[in-house]
Formats: C-alpha cells, structure tokens, sequence
C-alpha cells in the first residue's frame, strides 16, 4: 500500500519538461522540512491506496508522461515498486526527490530530477551525496532550489566540484516563489559561464501558488 495525497492531471511546471500535460501521483510524508517548502499539506493524511489502484487512476487519465513526486516520494519503499510498474506499462517517469533517500535502486528506465538542498531550506546536512555520482548524462536532471546568494554561491560549488554539467542533462536553477529577486538570479546565471537554466515554477504563475491538484 501507498499513502497518496493526490493524483491529478496537470501541466508540468518545472523541468525540461515543463509545458507538458503530465499525470501527477504525489506521495504523503517527506522527511525534509525545507524553510520555503510549498508542499506541507502532503506531510500528513493522504488516501492508503494499492499499487493496483494508483495504476487504474493514472490509466484513467491517459496521459503518457508521469510524475511521481511529494513529500519525498521514496521516503515510501514501495514507491520502488510503483515507479517500475509504470516503467513496465510503458510509461515516460519522471521521480522528483529531495535526495535524501539513494537513487541507486530506482528502476532505469525513470528519468531522475534530483533537488540538491541549499543551505537556505535549512536541510543541506541530510544530502545524499553518493546520488550525483549515478545521474545518467541522458536522463537526469539536478535542481537547486535558490533563496539567496549565498543558496547561489553554494550551488555554484557543488555544481562545479561534481561536474554536474557534464554528469546530468540539465541543471536548474529555481528560485524560491516571491523569496528573491529574479534579475539578480538572472544576473548570477549570466556572469557565471556555467551551462545551467533557469527555470520558474510555470504551474504557480498559471494557478496561483496556493492551488491543488492542478
């Protein structure tokens, strides 16, 4: 069984995908409590539902690209299970983690987007470091949600010391909604002469940033 707080049809906001109906399946509980987090309400409650059954409603909505998300959607052991399942059925799978939990296990064929914490969500300590090492060039893709300059010059480092832009197929850089100014974030990215993309969450200026399910 899966805790599941919703499973609903959207535009993907965020990514390389972004702009693409996809079909989101976003998991309960998170072990992070990320200072800008956007997603308490998925910390607690959610429907208790079987593989079987997540795999009907995503059926039902008959859209070929998934998201499973959260939370920390692999805080759950069968989300494992859940991610190879779509795979087998033919599914394009995107997992959005917070890299606290290993990646290694995950079934191949799902592509990764991995949200390296800076040290502004207050949860930076709890990275798992050995997950940079297995993203896939071809696939993976590696977030750094940014509140500040110093969230900046911190994902500058590591971007630059595991040689992200060579080892995923896109970084993205994320501000935090309405917590710093965009120029200035635009302004780093320039003058930096790195090969990362800025990226605003589409979703939140389409809904609002309190919307559900949408």
């Amino acid at each position: 069984m899966l805790r599941v707080t919703e499973i609903f049809h959207s535009i993907q906001g965020e990514s390389t995908h972004a702009g693409r109906p996809c079909a989101f399946v976003r998991l309960t509980g998170c072990p992070m409590r990320c200072v800008w987090c956007d997603s308490e309400y998925t910390f607690t409650g959610g429907d208790h539902l079987s593989i079987d059954e997540v795999l009907a409603q995503v059926r039902a909505i008959g859209c070929n690209l998934v998201e499973v998300t959260g939370g920390e959607p692999l805080a759950q052991p069968q989300a494992f299970t859940l991610i190879k399942k779509l795979c087998e059925e033919g599914y394009e799978v995107l997992v959005e983690t917070g890299g606290y939990v290993s990646i290694e296990t995950l079934d191949p064929r799902a592509k990764i987007i991995l949200d390296v914490k800076c040290p502004g969500s207050g949860e930076d300590a709890r990275n798992h470091w050995p997950n940079l090492d297995v993203l896939r060039a071809d696939k993976d893709e590696v977030k750094f949600v940014i509140a500040n300059r110093s969230d900046w010059d911190f994902a500058r480092d590591i971007i630059e010391r595991f040689e992200l832009e060579k080892r995923a197929k896109a970084v993205l850089i994320s501000p935090v909604w309405n917590g710093v100014d965009l120029q200035e974030v635009a302004g780093w990215i320039t003058s930096s002469g790195l090969n990362v993309r800025m990226q605003l969450q589409m979703h939140k200026y389409i809904w609002g940033p309190e919307a559900r399910g949408v």
